[in-house]
């Protein structure tokens, strides 16, 4: 207990130390939310990863698709590797960069507003980020309630005060900058963790082979032998839902592409693409594969009254065999997830509320200081309301809240992956065309909670539902854009001449008989 404690503290006090530490490079609005653009490579990339993942994926979604889908699950990982992380970085990484630079926008509903000439679109992506985004973050704190009660047997409500705290501190003192570094530390410690993680489950369990072997032979009446062992698993159509949401769904997350904005320069956007890739195959990818072993602990992982197996109970069960110090490591992991997502999120909504839907609209004009100011409180307000959120669920067993969580990544992503994608790309995108992609998605999704068990089978499914509407908004965006207004052609070519910029250098030395 006094190691586990001790590696709690030492974490804390480096935590809030850095934010501290860098609080002169938050001393204006672009400092704060973007690190004044100046980030290199590791620490955008790093950041990238750490708000990609958190405690959500380590405990919950390992635990889940692990036991439905086996070793197959490990394609999610890879999804999110190459899909998620690799592919947006050469896609979306460059051309966001010049342009949000060019359009002096910070957020990504800015950005919609500046690039389609218009302030209502900004208003209505603002209030789609704050609607989806808060109780998002009151779910970081669900994977922690049990492996804290595995490591300390203390009550889980100390965990997300504690957590909730030093978040503020150190996100409200350093800004974007102190949260950058904090996400490398943090993601190293993330590395370290799922591969001693990784390494005792095999171990127990006789090697890889051997717990190859006795997953394959575990009977299963719905499905056939060695179906958890398979290529593709026993249910290939909603694997594919899983990876295409969780992979797919990273392009349109405001808190993951705002990463881009901050950028220093175009050599940061290869290393970055690289690091990023390689942080993200070994985190998702070995939690998946972690996970896919679950079965093999069911024996003692809890059941709910139904009978039906508490998927988050798996991943804490499999933890609580573990050395002490192996706890106290994993512990931390989850925790340096949590954190780093959840400083992610909050930084997002608050400069969202702040700079596009307080800004010019509810308070006309807003000086520099204020703005900051207000990012600021919003911080601690945010955190404040997701604790609560938290704390009643866990209190309450409240489900709705839980199934909300589920749906925020749809509806987030559904609604901006198509009209960003291809308002850095095509001149031709319409206003209208983007407003239908944002209610289809947040109605649909909304909907999903409500009326569930209306919806198509393979759709009832929030995962499912919310990687339809991700590759509907592709199909509506350019659909409606041809039947409706074009935009301003100099609202567009402005917004466009970012990328033809001419440079004129000196040739030196000679070229030779041809020209």
């Amino acid at each position: 207990m006094v190691l586990k404690i001790t590696l709690l503290v030492v974490f804390f006090a480096i935590t809030v130390f850095i934010g501290f530490y860098f609080r002169k490079r938050a001393a204006d609005v672009s400092g704060f939310v973007l690190g004044g653009r100046s980030v290199g490579p590791w620490l955008t990339a790093f950041a990238y990863g750490t708000s990609y993942f958190s405690a959500v994926v380590f405990v919950g979604y390992a635990g889940q698709f692990g036991w439905k889908f086996g070793t197959a699950a490990v394609w999610i990982g890879l999804g999110n590797a190459f899909i998620g992380s690799l592919l947006p970085w050469i896609i979306l990484g460059r051309r966001t960069r010049i342009m949000t630079h060019h359009l002096q926008s910070s957020t990504m509903p800015e950005f919609f507003g500046s690039r389609f000439g218009s302030i209502p679109l900004k208003v209505g992506a603002a209030i789609i980020v704050f609607i989806f985004l808060i109780p998002y973050t009151a779910s970081l704190y669900n994977g922690l309630s049990r492996l804290f009660s595995v490591a300390f047997g203390i009550d889980f409500i100390y965990c997300i005060i504690g957590m909730a705290v030093l978040t503020a501190i150190y996100v409200v003192a350093g800004g974007y900058f102190a949260t950058a570094v904090n996400d490398f530390i943090q993601g190293i410690i993330m590395l370290i963790g799922i591969t001693a993680v990784i390494v005792t489950v095999l171990n127990n369990n006789g090697g890889f082979m051997t717990a190859l072997s006795s997953l394959a032979s575990i009977p299963d009446p719905n499905v056939a032998p060695g179906a958890y062992t398979s290529f593709f698993g026993p249910d290939p159509l909603n694997l594919l839902g899983v990876i295409l949401l969780t992979s797919l769904g990273a392009w349109g997350l405001p808190q993951m592409v705002q990463k881009f904005y901050a950028i220093k320069s175009e050599k940061t956007i290869m290393k970055g693409a690289v690091i990023s890739t390689i942080f993200a195959t070994v985190i998702a990818g070995g939690c998946y594969f972690m996970g896919s072993f679950g079965r093999l602990y069911g024996d003692i992982a809890e059941k709910g009254a139904n009978g039906q197996i508490i998927f988050d109970s798996i991943v804490p069960n499999i933890v609580a065999g573990f050395p002490s110090l192996l706890i106290g490591i994993v512990v931390i992991l989850v925790l340096s997830a949590s954190m780093s997502t959840l400083s992610s999120l909050v930084m997002t909504s608050s400069s969202t509320f702040t700079l596009d839907f307080l800004k010019g609209n509810i308070i006309k004009k807003m000086s520099e200081k204020a703005q900051l100011l207000t990012i600021r409180s919003l911080v601690v307000v945010f955190i404040v309301i997701s604790t609560i959120i938290a704390i009643i669920q866990y209190k309450g067993g409240i489900t709705f809240i839980a199934q909300l969580m589920g749906i925020s990544w749809g509806a987030l992503a559904g609604s901006f992956l198509a009209p960003f994608l291809y308002g850095l790309y095509w001149k031709g995108v319409s206003k209208i065309s983007v407003w239908c992609c944002f209610g289809f998605s947040t109605i649909m999704m909304t909907l999903n909670i409500l009326f569930r068990d209306h919806f198509p089978g393979i759709l009832q499914s929030p995962i499912n539902a919310g990687a339809f509407a991700m590759l509907a908004g592709l199909i509506i965006v350019p659909l409606v854009s041809a039947f409706t207004k074009a935009p301003a052609k100099k609202t567009v070519d402005s917004c466009f001449s970012c990328y033809d910029e001419s440079v004129t250098v000196k040739i030196v030395g000679d070229l030779g008989e041809e020209k």
